[in-house]
């Protein structure tokens, strides 16, 4: 099941500041693109976390509509929501959990790094377009762990 990129995002924000974890904007949306990247292996291509085009930024894939919505923050910590539900599923919360506890070794700027230097961003960026599930998954296969 996909969701909006927004409620992603809510939920990132919301389980990283339980572990004590300050997200920029930044930091959000390269976590976007490493759970956007898990959930595309995990069903070998065929089912995305969520369906909002990523595009390739100057720092990295950025999903426009998620970056306009916490711009206001700057490279600050984004608060979490006082009340914060979620219609995530359990099972999907558990996927989300596992990539940002990887995630969380890395610095932002690591994490700005390694989207640079794979080819789903480089070549969206090159040919100034989407980065596309179709391109994570290509990159990814063979490489993922997961």
């Amino acid at each position: 099941m996909a969701y909006s990129a927004f409620e992603v995002a809510r939920y990132i924000i919301h389980h990283e500041a339980q572990q004590n974890r300050p997200v920029s904007n930044l930091r959000l949306q390269k976590l976007l693109y490493f759970v956007q990247a898990k959930f595309v292996m995990d069903s070998h291509g065929t089912s995305p976390c969520f369906y909002e085009k990523m595009e390739a930024w100057g720092f990295g894939p950025v999903v426009r509509e998620v970056y306009y919505e916490y711009r206001y923050y700057g490279g600050a910590m984004i608060p979490p929501e006082r009340n914060f539900s979620t219609t995530i599923a359990p099972r999907d919360q558990s996927m989300l959990d596992e990539i940002l506890n990887d995630c969380a070794q890395f610095s932002t700027s690591a994490l700005v790094d390694i989207t640079h230097s794979q080819t789903p961003w480089q070549e969206a960026r090159r040919y100034n377009k989407e980065i596309t599930t179709a391109a994570i998954y290509n990159y990814f296969r063979g490489k993922w762990n997961g």
